[in-house]
């Protein structure tokens, strides 16, 4: 036989080939595990009270949070009342809680939303008012203390009438 008859083995791929292949499909299963993890429906979670799942009404939950928020507010008046708190704390603290009722009511982001947002956001005119003429001045201007027990009526309003 010849040289030209003779059989020659195919070409065997190099090994930097085949794992270029191999990490190719591996990137190709991880990006498919992604997306189905991360657009599959999240799950609810119910909450549970004594290992059984509870079926509150919504109006049930509304109300329970203006009673929390509500029973909120009367600490912070108690406590400027006892002298625990200055004017100027209390008024910030009642601000906080009654952006927190509005986010936690509602979904609505008032924390982090300024009076003037808040007025172009169109939100309640009890927030509005309460905000401007009670917990505002006393928070951004100098010798300004104006009564925590008015803020605290002006937030009872905001917590009873929000929609």
């Amino acid at each position: 036989m010849s040289e030209i008859d003779e059989l020659f083995p195919p070409v065997q791929y190099g090994m930097g080939w085949v794992l270029l292949a191999f990490g190719v499909l591996v990137a190709l299963l991880a990006a498919a595990f992604l997306l189905i993890w991360f657009t599959r429906p999240r799950t609810t979670f119910t909450r549970r009270v004594s290992g059984s799942a509870t079926t509150e009404a919504p109006a049930d939950v509304l109300a329970a949070l203006r009673g929390e928020y509500l029973d909120r507010l009367q600490g912070i008046e108690d406590r400027y009342r006892d002298g625990a708190l200055d004017a100027r704390a209390a008024n910030r603290e009642l601000s906080r809680e009654v952006r927190a009722f509005v986010q936690d009511y509602s979904g609505f982001e008032a924390p982090v939303l300024g009076l003037q947002d808040l007025v172009a956001q169109g939100v309640h005119p009890a927030l509005v008012d309460a905000m401007g003429r009670h917990y505002y001045p006393s928070m951004f201007r100098s010798a300004v203390d104006l009564d925590p027990v008015a803020g605290v009526e002006a937030g009872r309003t905001v917590v009873t009438t929000w929609h």
